[in-house]
């Protein structure tokens, strides 16, 4: 038997095979999606954790945009600091403390998310002391660090929000704290790199910051040489007691005098 009277022969038994193997790769196919899916619902983060990766390997290795929201608490004043508005960072405040987030323009947050409700969630800062995420009743629903979110849900610092498909970071500010001042050398050295100052002129000023008497005549002259140099001698001049300065106006303008 020549070969091409074999070739449909081999058709024939080789088809049952393929049907079988045609099932078997649809199985696994509706098996994968399943589990997918099940992630999807229980992990949904995770998954779009996933799919952020596969985005970056996509763009070139460009580095994907990170939403935030921060509640701030700043005395009396509370308000978010988000850049979920318009694709740049905002301070919103708003009087009765409660941020709406959804598609409608009317919302405090809008998003142009066709996942999202119109009004799918918002914000809410309550008994002064704490923020929560409400959901209202929207479509696809919503989840705070993979976890449904049925009724209001306390924030806290770091937890990951899930509005639809759209995911982004919270973060809680409610202390702020004054540091000390910065040592005259480092702030004479930015001046000096900022301004152009020279290293002369700098030497004057470092010269001058002690208020002592035998540095009145270095005042004068630093006056007469560089008279720009007033607006740069700013809190040094004020440190000056009131006798010194008038002693340096009376020096300086006497000098003046043709």
């Amino acid at each position: 038997m020549t070969k091409i009277s074999k070739s449909p022969l081999l058709t024939l038994n080789d088809s049952p095979m393929m049907a079988e193997l045609a099932e078997k790769e649809l199985v696994r196919k509706l098996n994968l999606y399943q589990v997918f899916l099940k992630l999807y619902e229980h992990h949904s983060s995770l998954l779009d954790e996933i799919l952020q990766l596969e985005n970056v390997g996509h763009q070139s290795l460009k580095r994907p945009k990170l939403s935030y929201v921060q509640g701030v608490i700043d005395a009396d004043a509370v308000y978010l600091i988000t850049n979920l508005c318009e694709n740049k960072t905002q301070s919103l405040l708003q009087p009765q403390q409660i941020w709406t987030i959804g598609r409608d323009r009317t919302s405090g947050i809008r998003v142009a998310d066709k996942y999202l409700s119109r009004r799918h969630a918002a914000i809410q800062y309550v008994d002064k002391k704490d923020f929560y995420l409400i959901d209202f009743k929207s479509t696809n629903g919503s989840a705070v660090n993979g976890e449904p979110v049925f009724g209001p849900v306390k924030l806290k610092d770091g937890d990951r929000i899930r509005l639809g498909t759209m995911t982004f970071d919270f973060f809680l500010n409610h202390s702020n704290r004054v540091l000390p001042t910065v040592a005259m050398e480092l702030l004479m050295q930015r001046v000096a790199r900022m301004d152009g100052v020279s290293g002369e002129t700098s030497s004057k000023i470092h010269y001058l910051q002690k208020p002592q008497t035998e540095n009145l005549d270095a005042a004068v002259d630093v006056c007469q040489e560089d008279s720009d140099l007033i607006n740069q001698m700013g809190n040094w001049y004020g440190s000056f007691s009131l006798e010194q300065k008038s002693e340096i106006l009376d020096r300086f303008f006497n000098n003046q005098k043709p």
